[in-house]
């Protein structure tokens, strides 16, 4: 892409955005850059004023800057031989041909407004939408051709996916085959927004920028009454809440007015980050670690910035500089905490959660409004200054709250809580930067969350708008989801980002209608069988000229086949449940013996497992899960012989092939038939002759197998809580058992395509 990008700068008119700074931020800025402790020669080659005696030629016969990057003299060559950063021949054509344009700078793309591009209503056909149009006007001018639609099994099964996490019933793929009214798959679409599911489906890339967790983490890794906030944001989803509500309510909903008691749930949020209990933590120490979590976590979950580089020192390619990085810090630092945790319970302040919740009735959310939050009384029981919950203390929830008289905050040397520059006490400010649309300097918490949601702000909507095209394609429009900066990747398609970040706005922030705009792009709904010529033209697909294929995350695989076997649970909401592991998974940092449940928690949706995060569960993990640790909003996907070795056995898969298997006999006593059933199960479509008779003759393989050898069929059999149907022959149900696991490994089955 980088290559192809270069080419087409190359054959029209250089844009410094999209080639030219790049190659500055990535070969040039360490020396010559925005850091002054790292900057050589007082030359800084991000600003136009401070780089124009090297971009002029000023009576000289050649521009400093080209005599320096076409030099052979090692003395003079830049970047120098040590950098180890050479550039390309294409690069240098680049930067010649930019300098004969007069070499113009202009301000970073993702730190202006949005503007809504025109779309020409007459150029679209009848079922094609702006998404299609601005995705096909780049396809055109590299002469490539979008992908056929994908087939109707195909696509059901991609959407319930993508809205759900489950894989579509039978019924459903057969409801829609035999629906050919054009309104058929928007039926399908409107159908799966307004499922339970969706909301726990959508709600798991948010834990993971939330950085949520069922214990506090670090050594002590207690554990956290917090789920409460978890259920929240699945209702909030569910209940389409706008998504600058939904901001305003997690950072600030405390301090709005009359704010009720879901509005104070909803900033749990901001105190999801770990907490230290250890005996002889330094408690300034780790409110300051506690504060910088958030003002991370909001550069990453909201502005898509890496905002954290500006602790230590000015951020190095990013305009944000360490005073302003505190002075987005001062709108967190102003909570009654004390930084280290309590013996035992949550972190104060926290709010008492009636046992009602989470049925609670809107007009019963004001009734059951806790009293004012307090600072608890600084006497007793742990010499930190708070009081400790004690045991018989109603359930309680960590949320924010404002101190009536402000915590100083200055900036910090390197970062170091115990190293304050005292010359200047900082008020809540905001990178200048980020303020092209000139709005006031928000005061407090508050006015920070509708600065962040006011329409034209530069990156709130569309970072959203690009997390959710990350979740439907497997990669954003903007790759590097976590940087919109200098050093993020460019947009493959800006005009596309910057329309679908406004339409998003006036809507409304309405995400399921997002959703559903995307979803029905023909765009979306292509085919995702590559061709050769693409395979290599555009490998990660990042063109868009064919349908997303992905393999599905580990919370989609695991409830894939408990509901394809059955066992699914679909209880909603409550503490975490704890499905199959090893009982001495926790034995590494601690003496406690990891206790499974038992009956239905063991099969409940994926996003209910208790996730403790100095082990998180393994099972997500070898499928790249986040670990909860900090915010993350984008993971790279490995694989490794792990993943196969878990799917083979994991007691959740094992006894989840155990009862496709019993629903593939109950289906039909002919093995064919039966083997047929279990894979539409799992792919939504029928299997072809071959790939049908390759299934039978492994099953006929294992079959063989087990009818001699009784206590083999057994030990298999009883994988698993739930005992098994002894209608079944014994042989014969474990021989379709290791027939579901294949079908269930296959590659297919594992991946949304």
């Amino acid at each position: 892409m980088t290559l192809l990008t270069q080419k087409v700068g190359v054959a029209g008119e250089v844009d410094y955005a999209r080639d030219v700074r790049p190659i500055l931020a990535n070969k040039c800025w360490h020396c010559h850059g925005p850091d002054e402790q790292t900057r050589e020669a007082d030359l800084r080659l991000d600003l136009r004023d401070h780089a124009q005696h090297v971009l002029e030629a000023e009576g000289r016969q050649q521009v400093e800057l080209l005599k320096r990057i076409t030099s052979s003299d090692p003395d003079l060559k830049m970047p120098p031989a040590n950098s180890k950063k050479p550039l390309t021949q294409s690069e240098i054509i680049l930067l010649e041909q930019w300098i004969k344009q007069g070499a113009p700078f202009a301000k970073h793309w993702a730190f202006e407004s949005p503007v809504k591009p025109a779309i020409p209503e007459t150029e679209l056909g009848p079922t094609q939408t702006a998404i299609d149009y601005l995705v096909r006007q780049k396809l055109n001018t590299l002469q490539l051709q979008p992908s056929l639609p994908a087939e109707k099994t195909t696509l059901i099964r991609r959407a319930t996916i993508d809205l759900n996490g489950v894989l579509p019933t039978l019924e459903e793929v057969d409801q829609f085959l035999s629906d050919e009214s054009p309104e058929a798959y928007e039926r399908v679409l409107d159908r799966l927004l307004t499922s339970p599911r969706y909301g726990e489906h959508v709600a798991r890339p948010w834990l993971d920028a939330s950085r949520y967790a069922d214990t506090d983490g670090y050594q002590n890794d207690r554990y956290r009454y917090h789920h409460v906030w978890r259920d929240w944001l699945i209702m909030a989803f569910n209940e389409n809440k706008p998504y600058d509500q939904f901001l305003v309510e997690q950072l600030a909903g405390d301090m709005l007015p009359d704010a009720t008691l879901k509005q104070q749930i909803a900033t749990g949020f901001c105190r999801n980050h770990r907490i230290n209990s250890e005996d002889g933590s330094i408690p300034e120490e780790w409110h300051t670690e506690n504060v910088v979590d958030r003002v991370d976590t909001l550069g990453t979950a909201i502005l898509g910035l890496t905002i954290g580089c500006a602790r230590c020192h000015d951020h190095k390619y990013d305009p944000i500089s360490a005073k302003e990085y505190y002075q987005l810090f001062a709108y967190f630092n102003n909570v009654p905490e004390w930084g280290v945790g309590p013996n035992n319970g949550n972190s104060p302040p926290f709010i008492k959660i009636p046992d009602s919740w989470p049925s609670l009735k809107p007009e019963e959310d004001v009734a059951q409004i806790p009293e004012p939050l307090k600072l608890h009384d600084a006497r007793k029981e742990q010499g930190n200054g708070l009081k400790r919950p004690q045991a018989g203390d109603p359930k309680t929830l960590m949320v924010m709250q404002e101190m009536k008289e402000s915590r100083p905050t200055y900036v910090l040397h390197r970062g170091q809580y115990n190293t304050p520059d005292r010359s200047e006490q900082l008020a809540p400010g905001i990178p200048a930067s980020l303020n092209s649309f000139n709005a006031a300097s928000p005061r407090d918490r508050l006015e920070l969350a509708e600065w962040l949601t006011h329409p034209e702000h530069p990156l709130t909507s569309r970072v959203a708008v690009n997390q959710v095209w990350q979740r439907l394609f497997g990669t954003g429009l903007v790759k590097t989801s976590e940087n919109f900066g200098l050093q993020g990747e460019l947009p493959s398609h800006p005009e596309l980002l910057d329309w679908l970040a406004v339409t998003f706005v006036e809507s409304g922030w309405d995400l399921k209608q997002l959703h559903k705009t995307i979803m029905l792009s023909e765009t979306y709904q292509q085919s995702s069988m590559t061709t050769p010529a693409l395979a290599v033209r555009d490998p990660e697909n990042r063109l868009l000229a064919r349908g997303p294929r992905h393999r599905l995350n580990p919370f989609v695989l695991r409830d894939s086949a408990l509901a394809a076997s059955g066992l699914l649970v679909d209880k909603m909401y409550g503490p975490s449940a704890k499905p199959y592991m090893p009982p001495k998974i926790w034995s590494a940092i601690s003496n406690n013996k990891y206790k499974q449940d038992q009956g239905d928690n063991l099969y409940r949706r994926s996003l209910y497992t208790y996730w403790r995060r100095t082990i998180p569960p393994p099972t997500m993990l070898n499928f790249n899960s986040a670990e909860r640790e900090v915010c993350i909003v984008r993971k790279e996907k490995t694989n490794t012989p792990l993943q196969a070795l878990t799917l083979m056995n994991n007691i959740t898969f094992v006894e989840a092939s155990r009862f496709l298997a019993e629903r593939m006999l109950s289906h039909s006593e002919d093995p064919q038939a039966a083997i047929s059933h279990g894979f539409q199960l799992m792919t939504s479509r029928t299997p072809s002759e071959v790939e049908l008779n390759l299934l039978l003759d492994g099953y006929r393989s294992f079959l063989q197998d087990f009818a001699s050898q009784d206590a083999k069929a057994k030990q298999l059999l009883s994988v698993g809580e739930k005992p098994r149907d002894e209608k079944f022959e014994l042989a014969q149900h474990a021989a379709m058992t290791m027939t579901a696991s294949l079908i269930l490994n296959l590659d297919e089955a594992m991946t949304k395509e």
